[in-house]
């Protein structure tokens, strides 16, 4: 297991000893909290733009069927180059539910596997599967990608893939050893607003990118009781800082080239104290809860090494509307999905030829409806040319689940780098613990690892792969 080893080391001596003398003091510098990244282990390299061999099928085995597993298994049936083996879930009923959803899709029963904590390693075992698609509750993430790797598979994890530091590094670790995909399913970044805004930043119509924000900002009251066994609310309970930053980071970290050009450096995080929580369990439960752990609302900066900044929020327990904020601002432009969506640029970023009334822009107002959607036309992204309308068809949170699942596919069957990596997977899971230590610290300065030991330059700029 990978320990936190310069935290204990530096971090602690520095808090107990330089804290309490002149470290306030105007001009004195405050070094981060340092996190310990461990060594690559022997004979392995990186796994930045890692191809495998093209599969004329790619053959899949679901293991996790309860809140998000038959929705994947259904969007699945529609994908071309498919093959369902086998289904895995210790409810034997979520089995036969996902059993049903083959069958009216034409399809025959596959391999079932249930009834028993280690069923899905038999899942994992199997010789005739190429990809594992792991959609448990997060505990599991892991643990399951890591077996499924070791035992041949590429592996897709739903989100969050990691929620520790020693996660995340034994899946780093694993993938590099076995040259095997591990992606996270992390399907915001597919959705219309962010996929179309992220083809307008690389192609320069906000200038340079300077800072970005995400949320999770999702009111979870009504859905609690959905969790089987109260999984995720025993998690807000006994772990603190911001559990569940994907949908946030995803799209952020795509709009920076993060490890694709630039890294982020350090990070600091604030919450705020528990009450809903707590309330919660009192109301359904009449047990008082004196130490739950994560806060109401968490918010961090991140800076990265180019000197780009990110904000993101988690907040699942007040009341507020539905939110990721979604926002990017740029030398020339900005763009904001949440709670409108908006676009402000100059006059001189906007062709006439395309846009109609753009000599009327200005730099401190929303351009008009008819530019907006004459911009989004323009500039939408050539995935969702090819896929918009049968994924609307599909569905899956407004068509991004289908997308997520096609791209997937797409690129196994092509031999292409996928669109999100094992590193993305770390950056964007690794807030869980490093938020935890800033926020222990009171809001102490935490140094980001480099996930990608020394490769975040080797690929300058995020790009889809296609085939040519």
């Amino acid at each position: 297991m990978f320990k936190i080893l310069s935290f204990l080391v530096a971090g602690l001596l520095f808090m107990s000893c330089q804290c309490g003398q002149q470290a306030g003091a105007a001009g004195k510098k405050v070094n981060p909290i340092v996190v310990a990244t461990p060594e690559r282990p022997a004979g392995q390299t990186d796994v930045i733009g890692l191809t495998t061999p093209k599969l004329d099928t790619v053959r899949v085995g679901f293991i996790g069927l309860g809140m998000r597993g038959p929705g994947a298994v259904e969007r699945f049936t529609h994908i071309p180059g498919v093959k369902i083996v086998a289904l895995c879930d210790i409810r034997p009923e979520s089995v036969e539910k996902c059993q049903k959803i083959l069958k009216n899709a034409g399809l025959p029963e596959v391999a079932a596997y249930s009834g028993d904590e280690n069923a899905w390693k038999q899942l994992c075992e199997r010789d005739d599967i190429d990809l594992v698609y792991i959609a448990t509750d997060w505990k599991h993430h892991a643990l399951m990608g890591v077996y499924a790797m070791e035992h041949g598979k590429h592996v897709a994890i739903e989100v969050p893939a990691a929620m520790t530091l020693d996660e995340i590094w034994s899946l780093i670790n694993t993938s590099e050893r076995t040259r095997k995909h591990c992606m996270q399913l992390e399907n915001c970044v597919y959705d219309f607003f962010e996929l179309t805004t992220l083809n307008m930043a690389q192609q320069g119509l906000f200038g340079e990118v300077l800072h970005v924000e995400g949320s999770y900002i999702h009111n979870l009251e009504d859905f609690w009781p959905y969790y089987w066994n109260n999984w995720r609310m025993d998690y807000n309970q006994n772990n603190r800082g911001d559990v569940y930053a994907t949908h946030g980071m995803g799209p952020a970290c795509q709009l920076l080239n993060i490890h694709r050009g630039d890294r982020m450096k350090y990070l600091v995080s604030m919450d705020t104290k528990a009450v809903n929580g707590p309330a919660y369990i009192k109301n359904k439960t009449g047990e008082e809860v004196k130490d739950f752990q994560n806060g109401d609302q968490t918010t961090t900066i991140i800076r990265t090494e180019n000197g780009k900044t990110m904000l993101i929020q988690h907040n699942v327990m007040t009341p507020r509307p539905y939110s990721r904020m979604y926002q990017l601002v740029g030398t020339d432009g900005y763009a904001s999905k949440y709670p409108i969506q908006e676009y402000c640029l100059r006059p001189t970023q906007v062709d006439s030829k395309d846009v109609p009334n753009h000599e009327n822009l200005n730099a401190h107002g929303s351009v008009p409806e008819n530019v907006k959607k004459a911009l989004m036309n323009k500039y939408k992204h050539p995935i969702h040319k090819e896929l918009e309308e049968t994924a609307k068809k599909v569905g899956g949170h407004g068509g991004m689940d289908f997308i997520m699942d096609y791209r997937l596919i797409y690129c196994l069957r092509n031999g292409l780098p996928l669109d999100m990596d094992v590193y993305d997977l770390a950056e964007w899971c690794c807030m869980a613990d490093l938020t935890r230590l800033s926020i222990e610290n009171n809001g102490a300065s935490v140094e980001v690892p480099d996930f990608t030991r020394g490769g975040w330059q080797k690929v300058n700029g995020y790009r889809h792969a296609f085939v040519k």
